[in-house]
């Protein structure tokens, strides 16, 4: 069963965080936590009008933090990724069916097989516009009765995003085979498929 998240007036309010130095196109940006951000780039990479997608640290108090201090759970950052897309092309609330459709929301700091608040599930939103279609969105999943459990996704207010070193970044196009290997071994597809049926990943 497909859950179909909010659409017309609200799309026409919707007007995220715009890029600096974003050119006419008046670019704009969303931040999405679900697990290991290596699994979280193809998802948007891959949709009409999404310009860039970068993994990086975000929601934690360390400053300028590296793979093996956020790996270790003592930042409070979330692996995460930054989203740049042109509204005029796909809406924030594609956005938000994508990240639903790539993430297990009924558990609390962790995602498949990644244990910690370092892959916990989080919608960091920019602006009021984007928590409040968020929390709508989180709340139609929570209303469908999907789920027997809490949906445990936080919802927080964008803080610093400090990006990924560059060996992480779309990982998946330069280490295919890797990937593939740690995403089969993790259980993510089997595990999308069981929570969300013919809408996983999409």
């Amino acid at each position: 069963m497909a859950v179909h998240l909010f659409a017309g007036s609200l799309l026409a309010a919707n007007a995220p965080a715009p890029v600096k130095g974003a050119p006419a196109a008046n670019l704009q940006k969303a931040t999405f936590a679900g697990g290991c951000f290596w699994c979280m780039e193809h998802p948007f990479d891959e949709l009409p009008g999404v310009v860039s997608v970068t993994s990086g640290y975000t929601g934690g108090h360390k400053k300028n933090p590296t793979y093996e201090e956020v790996s270790a759970g003592a930042t409070g950052h979330a692996e995460a990724v930054q989203v740049v897309y042109d509204p005029a092309k796909v809406s924030y609330q594609k956005l938000l069916t994508r990240f639903w459709h790539n993430i297990d929301p009924t558990v609390k700091d962790r995602q498949f097989c990644d244990v910690g608040d370092q892959y916990r599930s989080a919608i960091f939103y920019h602006n009021d516009d984007q928590r409040r279609l968020a929390l709508r969105s989180r709340q139609a999943i929570e209303s469908s009765r999907r789920f027997k459990v809490p949906i445990a996704t936080e919802l927080v207010a964008a803080t610093e995003f400090y990006p990924a070193e560059e060996y992480h970044q779309h990982y998946y196009k330069k280490n295919p085979i890797r990937y593939s290997y740690y995403r089969l071994s993790c259980g993510r597809d089997k595990r999308l498929k069981e929570l969300w049926g013919e809408d996983a990943g999409r």
